[in-house]
């Protein structure tokens, strides 16, 4: 699987971060053309300054990057499509792997299986971590109803 994992920025990195996401946002906000132009200058000042063209879609990822950035927070990059192993599937959701086979063998997690190895995909591990967390909170909330449906009778 091929993934980029980002550790949490140093403090000057979180700093350039969160200036360059605020540059960037409001170069967003004030255009609308299909590209932005973005010139690059590098500190020994050589040569003639590179001008970039972005499409607006490619500033909005990048400004979500400089914002996990500025906010110091570790980040993974993976394609949506990726396939994960059950382990890896494990260590995305912080649960163990008998877990995860437990998931699928259950039916509430989908995998397809290459041979006698199970593949999950990342999108189904976002609609699993989704729909677990819906069930939480439905069960709070069910918690919360019955504790004052109890407070009411006593």
């Amino acid at each position: 699987m091929t993934q980029h994992v980002l550790d949490p920025a140093s403090d000057a990195e979180a700093e350039m971060a969160a200036v360059a996401n605020a540059c960037l946002m409001t170069a967003l906000d004030h255009s609308r053309a299909e590209h932005i132009k973005i010139t690059l200058e590098f500190d020994d000042g050589k040569g003639e300054p590179p001008v970039l063209h972005l499409p607006p879609r490619a500033l909005r990822f990048f400004t979500e990057v400089l914002r996990q950035m500025a906010k110091r927070e570790p980040m993974v990059l993976m394609p949506q499509k990726a396939e994960l192993t059950t382990q890896e599937a494990a260590a995305f959701l912080n649960v163990s792997r008998p877990f995860v086979i437990k998931e699928i063998e259950a039916q509430r997690l989908g995998c397809r299986m290459v041979n006698k190895h199970r593949r999950i995909e990342f999108e189904e591990l976002v609609r699993y971590q989704a729909q677990e967390k819906e069930n939480a909170a439905n069960a709070l909330r069910d918690v919360s109803r019955f504790t004052r449906e109890i407070g009411q009778e006593l």
